[in-house]
């Protein structure tokens, strides 16, 4: 089985790194150097960690044969999955981006959505959900918002607070108007 643990990000830099959004709880483990992760897209992989170091907040990764910044400009956006054997089955703590895109996001029994994505954050994660009108909703996702979420039935079950997608429509058309939109937008 794989497993996605990082996302690259922009080059840093002249000599071929670049940053990645970590999306693993043990990155010390993960990103050694002689590392080979999978990469989707499969025609920029495998990389192999030459380097890994924080900058900051930010982890920056080199690869084996990215030597230059154009070179990895060319990485942008790939994802890095590693192969594993089994799963803890006792980690019923947190779901995987991969286990979430794609289900069906259902506020009781009507679908509002699908969800298109995961932004984890060093508070609360959120889930991004796609309207079938195509705007994005970013919904906290903790137990008393997202209380249920059913793999083998394609779902996640969203009681979302009152204006939740109101609020969240409300900031994306005024973004669409090139409005940055303001308290009085929330009222």
């Amino acid at each position: 089985m794989q497993l996605q643990v990082a996302r690259i990000g922009k080059p840093h830099g002249i000599r071929g790194e670049v940053t990645v959004q970590v999306l693993t709880d043990a990155p010390a483990d993960r990103f050694v150097p002689g590392t080979e992760f999978v990469v989707e897209p499969a025609s920029v992989g495998p990389l192999t960690v030459d380097s890994a170091r924080w900058n900051k907040d930010i982890l920056l990764l080199g690869f084996d044969g990215i030597e230059t910044r154009n070179q990895a400009e060319t990485l942008r956006g790939a994802k890095l999955f590693i192969e594993t054997e089994e799963l803890d089955e006792d980690d019923d703590e947190g779901w995987y981006e991969h286990e979430l895109v794609g289900l069906e996001a259902r506020v009781g029994s009507r679908v509002v959505g699908k969800v298109s994505g995961l932004h984890t954050l060093p508070v609360q994660d959120l889930l991004v959900v796609e309207t079938p009108d195509g705007k994005e909703i970013l919904i906290p996702f903790v137990e008393q918002i997202v209380p249920e979420v059913n793999i083998d039935e394609g779902f996640v079950l969203v009681t979302p607070p009152e204006g939740l997608f109101e609020v969240n429509a409300d900031d994306a058309d005024a973004e669409d108007r090139g409005e940055t939109p303001g308290p009085e937008d929330r009222a």
